[in-house]
């Protein structure tokens, strides 16, 4: 496994075929003033042993020196070895609402990308922690199982969106089921879900799917996004907006904030919520909790180091320069004396 340090210096290797190109003209030039000057005669007597392979070979092996410095510049770095380690910390799901609701702009952005924010940023405060990632609307599915690659927990969070699925609704009662599936029994790790959510339109089920969560030993803690006066639900088609959602009735609809279904929630599964619009307030909070937290030992297997390789690179890209320096362009006079292509017998 390989990683590469610095992958802007590849646009260096546009100007390799422009430097082919440079010597090809540079070449025909030379032999083109050369024959306009003297004659072909004259110059075999003046420089009786040139060498149009030597100068081509010269050519190469300072190209190939360019090459190399790149890669230098670039510099690989290769995995050393596979490696278990120990860590300590807790198991933590992130349950991520991607209902329509979420797009109400009552939180700038809008809930669903503050809700995206705000994960990114406990992210970036964890330390150990192992991390999962479940969406949920009509039906819970997982994005992410539980992993210590922090960088992935990033990456899959940016892909997140309301259009992952075409039916809506709130089955707060499928993502905490599905969040049990995540923890390991083997390891005993303290389990965490952090639901984050506006709290609408979850069915009755959620209280009883926080009971099943707290009889296996997983805290709920409840992030509220959006406000309690609420705000329309935006339809838009390429960032333009085209109208809002309405009801049967033909009413704009206004979605708000359910602090109480989610405080539910978490009271019941021995956690606790917080309104997450502050993400300051936020990350003190979830770092408090899990500083309070007894941290289980478990194994987490990653490659340990990556060294660099640039040094190889530029020894053997130096050591072409001084080769190329002490190439000249006449023949090599025991080379030609060993006649291999009958030079002697094609001049007499």
């Amino acid at each position: 496994m390989y990683i590469l340090d610095d992958i802007s210096y590849s646009y260096l290797f546009i100007l390799l075929p422009i430097l082919i190109f440079i010597f090809i003209l540079s070449i025909r030039w030379k032999y083109r003033m050369q024959n306009r000057i003297i004659s072909k005669k004259m110059i075999n007597a003046l420089i009786p042993h040139r060498s149009n392979f030597k100068i081509i070979l010269k050519f190469s092996i300072l190209f190939l020196s360019i090459i190399l410095l790149v890669i230098g510049l670039i510099n690989p770095k290769i995995g050393t070895e596979l490696e278990t380690v120990k860590r300590e910390g807790v198991d933590i799901v992130f349950a991520l609402d991607v209902s329509k609701s979420m797009l109400a702009e009552d939180i700038a952005p809008n809930r669903i990308e503050k809700a995206k924010r705000l994960v990114s940023a406990i992210i970036n405060n964890l330390v150990g922690d192992r991390i999962g990632i479940i969406v949920y609307a009509s039906r819970a599915i997982p994005q992410l199982p539980i992993t210590t690659d922090y960088n992935s927990g990033k990456m899959f969070l940016q892909s997140i969106n309301t259009d992952m699925m075409s039916s809506q609704g709130t089955a707060l009662n499928s993502a905490l089921d599905l969040s049990g599936t995540f923890f390991s029994e083997d390891d005993q790790t303290n389990r965490v879900v952090f639901l984050i959510s506006d709290g609408e339109d979850h069915s009755d089920e959620a209280q009883t799917a926080a009971r099943r969560a707290s009889s296996n030993g997983i805290k709920i803690f409840t992030f509220g996004i959006g406000t309690d006066s609420g705000a329309p639900i935006p339809i838009k088609n390429n960032g333009i907006l085209e109208t809002y959602k309405k009801d049967e009735k033909g009413d704009v609809v206004i979605t708000k904030k359910n602090s109480d279904i989610l405080k539910q929630i978490s009271d019941l599964s021995g956690g606790k919520y917080i309104d997450g619009n502050n993400t300051e307030n936020v990350l003190k909070f979830v770092s408090e909790e899990l500083k309070n937290m007894e941290k289980k030992e478990f194994e987490a297997k990653k490659f340990v180091s990556y060294k660099d390789r640039f040094q190889i690179f530029l020894l053997i890209s130096f050591l072409l320069l001084i080769i190329e320096l002490f190439i000249f362009e006449t023949e090599t006079i025991w080379l030609r004396n060993l006649n291999l292509f009958n030079e002697k017998n094609q001049s007499e």
